[in-house]
């Protein structure tokens, strides 16, 4: 009788031993608190990208530049610039652009060299898109045209008028038709083309 009972003792007390075990067991941490356990980072939020404005290219940023244009055997040296700052060039402002022009011819035998026509068409646009070109702008002098060799130039001003608001430059496109004497005693002319390219900036309009 006695050692039934030590026997019925013992197994509840194995009994209650893994009893207590499942209860640590079922309050113990979860698998992915548990030291050596991987953790899920949380998603950063991506900051916003505000663009950066490309910045307009504008041949008249300095207030003045001079390019060099060949038409066959004439090199033409010209001088651009503006009486108006580049801060009132907005788009719709009259727009003033000056030229002043010297040839050389070679090689040179004593023939002359005179412009026979002057063109200056102003194309507006933006980054995206380009607009109508202005009306172009003509001087044509009587045959033969201006004496344009050096020591002589020609100089010239033309104006861009109003551009749509939407505009951020635009682009001025000269062309020059000379006439070049065939020999220095010549009445014959031999016709060259050049042609030249501006970008000069559109400025914001005051409070816009």
């Amino acid at each position: 009788m006695g050692d039934r009972v030590r026997r019925g003792r013992a197994v509840l007390t194995a009994s209650g031993a893994v009893t207590m075990l499942l209860a640590l067991a079922a309050c113990g941490a979860p698998p992915w608190a548990q030291a050596g356990g991987e953790t899920t980072p949380s998603p950063t939020p991506s900051a916003s990208t505000v663009p950066v404005p490309v910045p307009v290219p504008n041949d008249l940023s300095s207030g003045s530049t001079q390019k060099k244009v060949t038409a066959g055997a004439i090199a033409a040296t010209v001088n651009y610039w503006s009486t108006l700052s580049m801060d009132r060039w907005t788009a719709s402002a009259l727009k003033p652009v000056s030229i002043s022009m010297v040839t050389t011819v070679t090689p040179d035998d004593g023939q002359k060299v005179y412009l026979q026509r002057a063109t200056m068409t102003a194309v507006p646009g933006n980054a995206t898109q380009s607009f109508a070109p202005l009306a172009p702008q003509v001087d044509q002098s009587n045959p033969p045209g201006y004496l344009v060799l050096s020591p002589y130039s020609y100089s010239q001003t033309f104006n861009v008028g109003e551009v749509p608001a939407e505009a951020t430059f635009v682009t001025l496109q000269f062309t020059y038709e000379f006439l070049l004497q065939t020999t220095p005693t010549s009445s014959e002319f031999a016709k060259q083309t050049a042609s030249d390219t501006l970008t000069v900036a559109i400025a914001p309009s005051p409070g816009g």
